[in-house]
């Protein structure tokens, strides 16, 4: 799919440029956020550095990068300490372990849209139920918590329940049909319909909203198709999409509700692609997804950097800002804001034993650190373990710097 030469060979007056700057940016917080998450797993959250040599490629550091040269770059949220024995480890500073306990909190705010969110994608489901592992693939995009299989699919039993298949195969299973909830996003804000009690989830007739890059002019050209499309009734994603034909306009077009309806969940409006191909069965979807979603351009926008690609949901977006934002992603540009260094590099210090560390604030900065290597881009989806590609023009320029200015002003200069 992702090979298409469709993809590969778009006009690049069709790509949207403030989208792919934010795709940079969030690329650059993943692997943050990886390394954070990695380090609050661990007993005292400090890991030795030899250790991390086996996560190269979920944060994207393939030899002979160091993994030395970007803890430093990220002085505000992670430190290096050494032992007696002279071994490295890492750890966060208080303001990173803060910013961890304050997540925390906002996605126990969030859980209760969280649930509603999945229970809505068990109700679009044909059969009701889907793999637990492919529903974790989303646990950040819904803002669900770390211990989203061992812990939180159980707390809601009136909701979902998990089941094992007689191979072992674990899958969520709605409980209860929810009627409040069989009602798409785009119904309550065109209708103005807070829930669907009393209605049946059946033909829906509402367009979709459009949304272009100043510079495509091929709309006015397709105009009459476009009209057509939006004019044409489907099937609501809740409803039993059984009978429909594949291939059908009525089929592509509940399809793409079902995709308008999954990114509208989402906290920041996009997906990477290859998750959304693991429901093509569960949610009655065409085979061919990304072809669907490079057709309906104004509604969908497909980024193509990186082996992974994103769709991002255009109408949520007013240029590179979302333009809702939840609590969860307000927290993410939070820690965006503490990536990048400028200035001297740090001594690290040692000490006699791992307690030792607690008295870390009042070690002095000096300039010790030897064999900085230069970065490039600092840019993985940490849920994945395939290394991602990007743009070679926005890796840093100075050995010493990691702004995220410095990746949207070098990107905007190759558009």
């Amino acid at each position: 799919m992702t090979s298409s030469r469709r993809v590969q060979d778009r006009s690049k007056n069709k790509r949207i440029h403030y989208l792919e700057i934010v795709k940079e940016k969030w690329k650059i917080l993943s692997k943050v956020l990886f390394l954070m998450e990695l380090l609050k797993k661990e007993k005292e959250m400090v890991i030795p550095l030899r250790s991390l040599d086996r996560y190269r490629k979920q944060l994207n550091l393939p030899k002979p990068h160091k993994i030395t040269d970007f803890i430093r770059k990220c002085p505000k949220l992670f430190e290096l300490y050494k032992d007696q024995r002279g071994t490295l480890w890492c750890g966060m500073t208080k303001e990173a372990e803060d910013l961890l306990e304050e997540e925390e909190r906002l996605i126990e705010e969030q859980s209760t849209k969280a649930v509603e969110y999945v229970t809505r994608i068990l109700m679009m489901s044909v059969d009701k139920r889907i793999q637990l592992d492919k529903i974790a693939h989303f646990r950040r995009d819904f803002g669900l918590p770390i211990e989203f299989r061992t812990k939180w699919v159980n707390q809601y039993p009136q909701h979902f329940r998990v089941e094992k298949s007689k191979d072992g195969v674990e899958f969520l299973e709605l409980v209860n049909w929810n009627p409040a909830w069989a009602i798409t996003e785009l119904e309550k804000r065109t209708l103005g319909l807070n829930d669907g009690i009393g209605r049946e989830p059946g033909i829906l007739s509402l367009p979709f909203p459009l949304k272009f890059p100043p510079n495509y002019k091929k709309v006015y050209r397709h105009g009459g198709k476009i009209e057509h499309f939006q004019k044409r009734s489907y099937l609501s994603p809740y409803a039993d999409a059984r009978e429909l034909k594949a291939g059908s306009l009525e089929f592509d077009k509940r399809a793409v509700a079902v995709m308008h309806e999954l990114l509208s969940f989402t906290i920041e409006k996009r997906l990477v692609t290859d998750h959304l191909t693991h429901f093509r069965r569960e949610l009655v979807m065409p085979q061919k997804l990304m072809r669907l979603l490079l057709k309906h351009f104004g509604i969908f926008y497909v980024s193509e950097r990186g082996k992974r690609f994103s769709v991002f949901l255009t109408e949520a977006y007013e240029g590179s800002e979302l333009i809702e934002k939840c609590p969860l992603v307000l927290w993410k540009e939070k820690v965006l804001s503490l990536i990048g260094y400028r200035g001297k590099k740090k001594e690290v210090p040692t000490f006699s034993d791992l307690s030792d560390m607690e008295e870390r604030d009042i070690i002095e900065e000096k300039d010790i650190i030897e064999g900085d290597t230069q970065m490039e881009d600092t840019c993985a989806d940490f849920e994945e373990e395939e290394i991602m590609g990007g743009l070679d023009a926005v890796s840093p320029t100075n050995d010493d710097e990691l702004e995220i200015s410095h990746f949207c002003n070098s990107y905007k200069g190759t558009s």
